[in-house]
């Protein structure tokens, strides 16, 4: 093979992984921006194995919501307890649905700093969330 070809035919080659390349690359920086961990209801967003949680914490209300790749899961039939560590205060809280989140109301000692560690229950599977509080 001569070197004309030789270069001709690397050439090629390079034009073609960039070409391939691009639109890989492109499609997954869609995938991630889908798939972005930023609150979408104003709380704090952990990222666990198969889902993503926010806890939105209020004096009067905490709501948890739960996403699968950044689709709303159902809560209807799934649970959750809270536990609430503010200082050397600890307070167990239950979330029941409400909607398309989970919900408890009554008055809730949160502010930032305080610590929350979820243990929610979905179609049967527990998984655990630990969150922080801004």
């Amino acid at each position: 093979m001569n070197q004309l070809k030789l270069i001709t035919m690397i050439a090629f080659v390079a034009a073609m992984t960039v070409a391939i390349a691009g639109p890989a690359q492109a499609a997954g920086a869609k995938h991630d921006a889908a798939h972005e961990h930023k609150p979408l209801h104003g709380g704090v967003v952990v990222e666990g194995k198969t889902l993503d949680y926010e806890l939105v914490a209020k004096a009067t209300v905490i709501r948890l919501y739960l996403r699968d790749h950044g689709t709303p899961t159902d809560v209807a039939k799934a649970t959750a307890k809270l536990t609430l560590l503010t200082g050397n205060e600890k307070q167990e809280v239950e979330l029941k649905p409400v909607g398309d989140k989970l919900e408890a109301t009554g008055t809730f000692k949160v502010g930032p700093g305080t610590k929350a560690v979820a243990v929610v229950t979905v179609n049967g599977k527990p998984s655990t969330a630990r969150f922080t509080l801004n």
